[in-house]
């Protein structure tokens, strides 16, 4: 029997160490590299609506909903919709509104958000607003919230909602005129 001795420069034995170090660099990319092409096949197909400001309201650990609010841009020269809203902190996600009934404010589910050509529709309290109802988890401050917009079109957006506290979310008082 003949033993064949193979000649291994220093080169060649380095290659395999170098190939399982770069391979996985190679693939850890790969995510990120699909984020933008969706985010430019996005902006290719003329997604014409940008989502500004976007917040969920900090709950009390026991509440089982709160709501989501932002600002929703239209560029386009149509009106588009809003017509439904997903997201993993929730059981159930709705598009709601409130509404004025005989002098009583009550909350009630809307088909869909109308935001108009060259225009905005403002999600805030006491309007409308993505409501979150069963949360899977107790909310945390600061923590944030995948959410995604459906639109009449077909298109999606998914964000990355921020919770704030009722007070971060609060227009400051005028104090300007008030006596003490």
């Amino acid at each position: 029997m003949r033993t064949v001795r193979q000649s291994r420069s220093p080169f060649a034995r380095l290659i395999p160490g170098l190939l399982a170090l770069a391979l996985p660099c190679a693939f850890a990319s790969l995510p990120a590299q699909a984020a933008d092409d969706a985010a430019h096949a996005q902006h290719a197909s003329g997604a014409t609506i940008s989502v500004v400001d976007p917040y969920v309201r900090l709950s009390p650990p026991a509440a089982v909903a709160t709501g989501a609010f932002m600002v929703l841009r239209n560029d386009s020269d149509s009106p588009r919709r809003l017509v439904r809203a997903e997201s993993t902190a929730a059981k159930t996600v709705e598009l709601h509104n409130h509404i004025d009934e005989n002098g009583v404010m009550k909350m009630r589910a809307v088909k869909d958000i109308e935001i108009p050509a060259k225009g905005s529709a403002t999600l805030k309290p006491g309007s409308y607003h993505v409501m979150l109802i069963d949360l899977t988890a107790p909310l945390k401050e600061g923590e944030r919230l995948p959410i995604t917009l459906r639109f009449d079109d077909g298109s999606t957006q998914t964000i990355a909602a921020p919770v704030r506290s009722i007070a971060s979310t609060m227009a400051p008082m005028p104090h300007g005129n008030m006596q003490h």
